[in-house]
């Protein structure tokens, strides 16, 4: 049978408002949309705190324009998006001059634009959870930090994060009843930590997205086969994978869905 395609998702331009600095691995940028009666009609429905756009390149990593067709779409968590306002902001990883957005971010300038599709997302943290359980790495932080925001003051639980070095820990808010754990050296360190936290009582909600490895193969076991955890509480997906495109992640992506009926 012959499969409909699913149509793409909607547009909508945004204009860089300013730009920081936040590690030296990571900058964020804020926007404001262009069109914000257009921004309020696409975020108003969003209830997800891991909602993401896909911000279009060209493949040269300039923004691309809307008639273009040779299109590089990377994915981002929306932060703090203001619907009233027309605002939000995205945080990037920055590795140099490697890839399209992280490039591009660290030498953005104000009134710059940029298209976005989105926005998509599926998870929020679930208010009838006894604890909850946060991992990743810093393509994870956004999402986590979202995640830890929208928690209620007596929430409970873990956030591990894995940083590149100690340089690039940042602030992370997050409720007092949440060990936040900043962790780095690389070599498997952001499984062993999770693996050895003291498990809580109760039924926990897990948000755990970062490098695929780490995450499909490492974190994900632990938790849905030798922690039993119900696969409808648990977030899990890798966001990048070592050495890979994202056009290349998406493949290996869809091939291991395939060959595992767990992912």
């Amino acid at each position: 049978m012959t499969q409909t395609p699913r149509p793409p998702r909607p547009v909508t331009e945004l204009v860089v408002t300013d730009t920081e600095r936040l590690t030296p691995g990571m900058v964020r940028v804020r926007f404001r949309a262009a069109d914000p009666a257009v921004f309020a009609e696409r975020f108003e429905p969003s209830v997800f705190t891991d909602r993401y756009v896909k911000l279009a390149f060209a493949a040269d990593g300039r923004p691309a324009t809307a008639d273009e067709s040779d299109v590089v779409l990377r994915t981002y968590t929306a932060l703090d998006p203001d619907v009233g306002a027309g605002t939000l902001a995205i945080d990037f990883v920055v590795h140099g001059d490697q890839g399209l957005a992280g490039p591009w971010a660290a030498r953005a300038v104000v009134g710059e634009r940029i298209l976005a599709r989105g926005p998509g997302g599926a998870y929020a943290p679930d208010p009838s959870a006894d604890w909850h359980l946060f991992a990743g790495d810093e393509a994870g932080l956004p999402a986590i930090r979202a995640a830890l925001a929208a928690l209620p003051p007596d929430a409970r639980g873990y956030a591990v994060i894995e940083a590149h070095a100690p340089d690039h820990v940042q602030p992370l808010p997050a409720p007092v009843g949440v060990d936040v754990r900043w962790v780095h050296g690389g070599d498997g360190v952001l499984e062993r930590t999770v693996r050895e936290l003291p498990w809580l009582p109760g039924r926990v909600h897990a948000f755990v997205h970062g490098e695929a490895q780490a995450v499909m193969h490492g974190i994900r076991p632990h938790l849905l086969k030798e922690r039993g955890l119900p696969r409808a509480d648990v977030s899990i997906s890798g966001y990048w994978r070592q050495g890979r495109t994202e056009e290349g992640f998406r493949t290996w992506k869809a091939e291991l869905a395939a060959a595992d009926p767990l992912v």
